[in-house]
């Protein structure tokens, strides 16, 4: 069977369809990660995890058992020294002195989830120590990314003495130097790569910087301004600021934390591991006003909040008001108190989702028409679209989906009056932003980090820039564009058990470079298969005497392959909830027939 889009049903597939549908598996080429059986034994006799679950923190780079403790059990206690980044103590005095003098001071972030959150974050904190205290997140359409003259004119009418950036600011020398001439000074918390020179900002925190100390490179924006409150608070502290000595716990932040950190898919470890555990386990503890609104209307108020609700229920709807609307909405949802009014937030945060749904589903059947013929899977190079009628807040959307589908960068870019505001995400371990810095004589302006960025540039001069971005990926001979499913273990259907999952969710949260487990089991039955809702193939499979539910999504096309077959399976194993009960579920991540070329093409098996 296959499900037609246009007309919302399932079809019989033809004998010629049947037939070109064959040979497709598997879809991706397999990669078993390398063992380690010293260190798998360490593991697994000091902490008494199973040889499965050993084996994946050995693949996480963890090697003796205060790594495992660390990261089995995340706690702010393991935290780093906020003031080993270059400039954090210059920030710290500056913010002190603007409060102290009864400076205006205004944060002014980004408009995407790490940018709303590091606003709200900061804004919370900072009003509870100085009554001249506001925001500014850009218009989107109107304004662009960063900082901008206009807005600096703006704050300087309205007598503001300092400005903070978050999530911004780190590209955005002119419109720095332009605050410092006008009186303004400015502190900069961003996490965004470095070009060649710093902006002339009185304190720049970013780990990125070379001369930054501090150990983890990868916190999203949020994360630095997390860091910035704890040493801030410190300061404060010694200096008596709270006579009482009851000062702010800044624990309670880390639900909106983990939020910008998943949104920003930023690597779930180290700090951030820590920020996303704790965060997730508050926004399930319910305790803000504006996340159970926001909850409510992603219809999952009464489940525990893992990484994956977070990325697929609550993040698209913080962005969302950014992307097609005003992120202020998102920043008063998170800051508000007022049930009712978190009630009507949430809302409306839920209406632009959808439209950006539409949106988003326009644009990416436009592209893959364009697309057409003209791939060619073993050829590398960039997918760099453009069209005057996409919007530029959901294009990025888009761009993510292609690098999923289609394992190339991608770039995609929005026409307005012959100027392109484009957004890039990277595939495999392609540095996003050192690539376009090599194109940067085509580029009116660019900015972001490794895994995303932003370009403007001159209509004409697309092609040009498409063509000189794929000779600078074809270049980057050790990076491999490959589709590939990478593989923590074989195991046999008798190890998938509750016992396993246990020690699975002691893994969690998943999310960049700690995703799910990824199992593997080779000769299994195939029984009962069929396509379920929205082109989901569902079938049980069978093996070793114990059978198992299994789901592989949007794969409904496959059935064919799999009716008579038996199969090499590989998969993440999870808890399935239906009307009450719970089950064992394989969610399916690729399959192989057994008597075909190895999936693992040439590589470890």
């Amino acid at each position: 069977m296959k499900f037609n889009e246009a007309s919302g049903v399932f079809t019989k597939l033809s004998n010629k369809e049947k037939a070109m549908s064959a040979g497709r598996l598997p879809t991706t080429r397999w990669r078993l990660r390398e063992g380690n059986s010293a260190i798998q034994d360490l593991l697994m006799r000091e902490l008494g995890l199973s040889q499965i679950v050993s084996r994946i923190l050995m693949s996480r780079d963890i090697a003796d058992h205060d790594e495992a403790r660390r990261y089995l059990s995340p706690s702010l206690r393991d935290l780093h020294n906020p003031f080993l980044m270059q400039d954090m103590k210059k920030a710290v005095e500056r913010l002190i002195r603007a409060v102290g003098n009864q400076e205006k001071v205004v944060v002014y972030g980004d408009y995407d989830a790490d940018g709303i959150t590091s606003v709200v974050v900061l804004l919370r904190f900072l009003r509870l120590i100085h009554q001249r205290v506001d925001y500014y997140i850009p218009d989107r359409i109107r304004e662009g990314y960063g900082l901008n003259r206009e807005a600096v004119e703006r704050l300087k009418s309205e007598g503001v003495g300092l400005i903070i950036t978050v999530d911004c600011g780190i590209s955005d020398h002119d419109s720095i130097a332009y605050a410092r001439r006008l009186g303004m000074d400015t502190i900069i918390l961003d996490h965004h790569e470095l070009s060649d020179t710093l902006p002339e900002a009185v304190a720049i925190v970013n780990p990125h910087r070379p001369d930054c100390r501090f150990p983890f490179k990868h916190l999203a924006a949020v994360g630095i301004v997390f860091n910035f409150l704890i040493a801030l608070r410190g300061v404060l502290r010694r200096e008596g600021f709270w006579k009482d000595d009851t000062y702010p716990n800044l624990k309670e932040y880390l639900d909106l934390v983990a939020l910008g950190t998943i949104g920003d898919i930023a690597p779930l470890s180290d700090e951030n591991r820590i920020f996303a555990k704790i965060g997730l386990e508050l926004i399930t503890e319910g305790k803000r006003v504006g996340l159970n609104a926001l909850k409510q209307v992603s219809g999952i108020e009464h489940q525990a909040i893992d990484s994956g609700r977070a990325s697929f229920s609550l993040i698209p709807r913080i962005n969302a008001a950014g992307r097609i609307a005003s992120a202020r909405e998102a920043v008063e949802l998170l800051l508000t108190e007022n049930r009712v009014e978190a009630e009507e937030l949430a809302k409306k945060l839920d209406g632009f989702n959808r439209k950006r749904q539409a949106m988003e589903k326009v644009i990416f059947s436009e592209v893959l028409e364009q697309i057409g013929e003209q791939f060619e899977p073993g050829k590398i190079g960039p997918l760099v679209f453009a069209s005057p009628r996409w919007h530029p807040g959901v294009i990025g959307i888009v761009a993510s989906r292609l690098v999923d589908r289609f394992g190339r960068p991608a770039i995609l870019i929005s026409l307005k009056d012959g100027i392109g505001k484009g957004s890039g995400r990277s595939a495999a371990d392609f540095n996003i932003y050192q690539g376009l810095k090599r194109c940067e004589s085509l580029l009116l302006s660019y900015g972001g980090h490794r895994y995303a960025a932003g370009i403007s540039i001159r209509e004409e001069d697309i092609e040009r820039f498409s063509s000189l971005l794929r000779e600078v990926i074809q270049e980057n001979a050790e990076t491999d564009f490959t589709l590939c499913t990478t593989i923590d273990s074989h195991c046999s259907l008798t190890d998938i058990n509750d016992e396993l999952l246990s020690q699975f969710d002691r893994l969690a949260p998943f999310g960049s470079r700690n995703p799910e487990p990824v199992l593997c089991v080779r000769n299994v039955s195939v029984a009962s298969p069929t396509v379920v809702g929205n082109n989901h193939l569902k079938m049980r499979v069978s093996s070793d005497g114990v059978s198992r539910n299994s789901i592989w999504f949007s794969k409904g096309e496959f059935l064919p392959d799999i009716s008579t077959a038996l199969l090499d399976i590989v998969f993440t194993p999870q808890i399935n909830y239906w009307n009450g009960s719970a089950d064992i579920q394989l969610k399916m991540r690729d399959a192989a027939l057994p008597n075909a070329p190895s999936p693992f093409g040439g590589l470890s098996a």
